[in-house]
């Protein structure tokens, strides 16, 4: 099968961690000898950000860790139907411009003789609802959304059976235990600052037990302005900048445990969505402890995969406990490992993937989420 995936960047995963779960995805594809492609706009923030902040080298890790992926900018004025060519399956994250979406979305309504997916990993159903009904999906034929609450909020707009749950997960080529333990010493946290989500669960949750447990803790990341690394530096953690996921790996492997902090959205108006970050440590059994978020999906075996504690007192408690307690740290790699291989890699997602599209028609679908939604589903935000 020819698969194009319209994606904000492969190459960059500044501040954009869709591009890890996509790489582990295509990877997959490609090894199953489907002939992919990844299609990225010209001057992505993600990529400008990148080159920015470290260079042309900030692309080594990537380029290295896949060498059978590779990207083909556009320039947003080309015309669609040479940016589909001949494929059978295309599929674009939401992370694309408006236009592009609604001209992909005239090719197949046309007679397009393509399958089309939208892909969206984000909040921004629920938390800025206009800039998705901007979007024109009047012909795609469904919806991939990363977790079953998002989902439920495409099938109020409409979608009923075309939207599918299709969760991130870890690509298990690269993200696995090393090949050799080493030193392993202290707390390592790899994420973005953002727009304030999360300010004070990091404070609760992170850099107070950490201290309070005489943990070292790194931390990896962009977008901290002065007064976050401010925060940082009064907690005695140590910044690093930015780190490229394809390193992720290797880090975690020089630490005792990790942290999840969820983003609130995704502990209110999202729950049960986890960050793929949680997969990843998992799949290179690094033990992980979790601020409260609701796996209503039953994704895990909290407790039993990871630990998940219910303020900042008893995450410095189950710290102190990872750290002193090899056992402890044994079983939650054990578990974490198990759940992760048997339910939580790229290649599962794949399966799910084939099996969507094995479900849907070369004729084209009508109807979808657009411009001409109903006045009441214009009044939903969720």
């Amino acid at each position: 099968m020819k698969i194009a995936y319209f994606t904000h960047s492969l190459a960059s995963c500044w501040n954009h961690g869709n591009a890890h779960f996509l790489r582990g995805v295509l990877r997959e594809l490609h090894a199953r000898g489907h002939a992919v492609r990844a299609l990225e706009p010209v001057d992505s923030w993600s990529l400008t950000n990148l080159m920015a902040d470290a260079g042309e080298a900030g692309l080594n890790a990537y380029r290295t860790a896949y060498p059978e992926l590779g990207s083909e900018i556009f320039d947003p004025a080309t015309d669609a139907a040479e940016l589909v060519d001949d494929a059978d399956l295309v599929i674009v994250h939401e992370w694309n411009e408006p236009a592009l979406v609604a001209a992909i979305a005239r090719l197949r309504a046309a007679g397009g003789r393509f399958k089309l997916l939208f892909h969206d990993t984000h909040h921004r159903a629920v938390s800025d609802p206009e800039a998705i009904r901007a979007f024109d999906l009047s012909g795609y034929d469904g919806v991939l959304a990363f977790g079953e609450t998002l989902s439920e909020v495409y099938r109020r707009w409409g979608w009923g059976t075309r939207v599918w749950t299709w969760h991130e997960a870890a690509d298990t080529r690269l993200f696995h235990p090393p090949a050799e333990e080493q030193d392993r010493n202290g707390l390592v946290w790899i994420g973005n600052w953002g727009d304030g989500e999360r300010t004070q669960e990091l404070e609760d949750f992170l850099f107070q037990p950490a201290a309070a447990a005489g943990l070292p803790l790194d931390i990896y990341g962009v977008r901290y302005p002065d007064e976050a690394k401010a925060m940082l530096a009064g907690h005695g953690a140590r910044y690093h900048g930015w780190a490229p996921n394809a390193a992720a790996p290797t880090i975690f492997a020089r630490h005792l445990a990790t942290v999840h902090v969820p983003r609130r959205y995704y502990t209110t108006i999202l729950p049960g969505i986890p960050t793929i970050r949680v997969f990843e440590a998992l799949a290179c059994g690094l033990p992980l402890v979790s601020a409260p978020w609701e796996d209503a999906e039953g994704l895990f075996r909290v407790g039993q995969d990871f630990l998940m504690v219910k303020d900042g007192a008893a995450m410095a408690d189950a710290l102190a406990a990872i750290r002193d307690d090899a056992d402890l740290r044994a079983s939650l790699i054990a578990s974490g490992l198990e759940t992760i291989r048997a339910r939580h890699s790229c290649a599962h997602r794949v399966d799910e993937l084939l099996g969507i599209v094995e479900t849907l028609s070369t004729t084209p679908t009508a109807g979808g989420l657009g411009p001409r939604l109903s006045e009441e589903l214009q009044g939903t935000a969720s």
